[in-house]
């Protein structure tokens, strides 16, 4: 019985913090629900590194070649071979769109550890703007995206904006909505979370900053050892004493997985690459599974009526606020919206707990069928000016 009352201690700090996070959402979107204002939008060059013909890849560069930005850009996709399957799917975005400014590199040179960061070097010399986004090849963005990064890049003191995303799944199965259900309702409320607690972290699926800033911290060269590249740039930034901002958009990310066994090879590189990043705050990660100490709570006391309704009430609670986010997001998403079924939330939790026990065990983590080792990033001297000085 004590056993049971820890666990449902632990079970509404978890839905304490669900319960914060969904505010947070709600907030964040009702905050971005006009249009962004930019003045005069600078031109931007935007680059997509690919590999391969991944599932929804034409869907997701479509949306990138139907921007509604009111300044030239740039689109440079890259690849590094010159059969690799993504290459048709550029040609015909070319044939499709015949306006817009599509370059294509293919190098096979490899610098350092992480294939992307390799592929970016080799793709950054076709840049003809002095605003760069890096975009991964699975984004799908709203007509006003770029209008949005230029807007957040805008503002005094950013050196780097970075985008929230939500979990669209590719096929109809159950790895498909259970890895989405963990973007959308775990990563993407728990990111709000953490930036409301004071974390200012750089979210890989878009990053917008100006090629003088790229410059001053050591250009692509840098990331290109490090797996957790986002999370090394936006110390970078920092250390240089910029700041980094949340654009005001929501962008979905394709979920490809169409086995349990590829999904969870998927999530446990997330799992250990966080586990490297801040130990101490995955360890603490635990608490915000409520359901699975909810329903722990009734393993300990199976005969106690009073665990069994615990659980169906933090299941229910659980059930509105992923409701309730769904509904925040809507608007900013439209048609990339998503509605995960409320069933898989128990299993949800017992996945993801899954993989943070079995995240120490290792740092080996597979990226696209390649072999990586999670590695520790480098600290950083800040080198933002003291108060009372002044810097660009």
């Amino acid at each position: 019985m004590i056993l049971a009352a820890a666990c449902a201690v632990v079970s509404l700090a978890g839905v304490g913090q669900s319960l914060a996070a969904a505010r947070l959402t709600a907030r964040f979107a009702a905050a971005h629900a006009s249009p962004a204002e930019t003045g005069a939008p600078p031109p931007i060059t935007v680059l997509k590194p690919l590999h391969g013909g991944e599932p929804m890849l034409t869907e997701a560069l479509e949306t990138l070649c139907t921007q509604t930005y009111a300044a030239p850009f740039q689109i440079v996709f890259g690849v590094g071979d010159a059969h690799d399957r993504a290459v048709p799917v550029v040609e015909a975005l070319r044939r499709r769109h015949p306006g817009l400014d599509i370059d294509l590199v293919i190098d096979p040179t490899r610098h350092g550890a992480n294939p992307k960061i390799g592929n970016l070097i080799n793709m950054f010399p076709a840049a003809k703007h002095d605003v760069i986004v890096i975009a991964d090849s699975d984004v799908h963005a709203r007509p006003d995206y770029l209008t949005r990064l230029a807007a957040a890049l805008a503002k005094p003191g950013v050196g780097l904006v970075t985008t929230l995303y939500t979990g669209l799944p590719a096929f109809d199965g159950l790895s498909g909505r259970l890895g989405a259900a963990q973007i959308t309702w775990g990563f993407l409320p728990g990111a709000l979370l953490a930036r409301a607690l004071g974390r200012r972290d750089c979210l890989g699926a878009t990053m917008a900053l100006r090629r003088d800033t790229l410059t001053a911290i050591g250009g692509l060269e840098a990331l290109k050892d490090h797996l957790a590249d986002d999370n090394v740039l936006g110390r970078l930034v920092r250390a240089h004493g910029r700041e980094v901002a949340l654009a005001g958009t929501v962008v979905a990310t394709t979920v490809p997985e169409t086995t349990l066994a590829a999904l969870w090879r998927h999530e446990l590189r997330w799992a250990r690459t966080i586990l490297t990043l801040e130990p101490a705050g995955f360890a603490a990660s635990i608490v915000q599974y409520s359901l699975l100490w909810a329903f722990l709570g009734v393993v300990f006391a199976p005969a106690s009526l009073w665990t069994w309704f615990w659980a169906l009430g933090v299941w229910a609670l659980r059930a509105h606020v992923a409701t309730a986010i769904d509904r925040s997001l809507r608007p900013m998403l439209g048609g990339l919206a998503f509605d995960g079924p409320l069933w898989l939330l128990p299993v949800r939790d017992l996945l993801s707990a899954a993989e943070w026990l079995v995240s120490p065990a290792g740092r080996r983590v597979d990226w696209r069928g390649h072999a990586i080792q999670a590695d520790t990033p480098p600290r950083f001297t800040d080198t933002r000016p003291s108060k009372g000085s002044h810097a660009r």
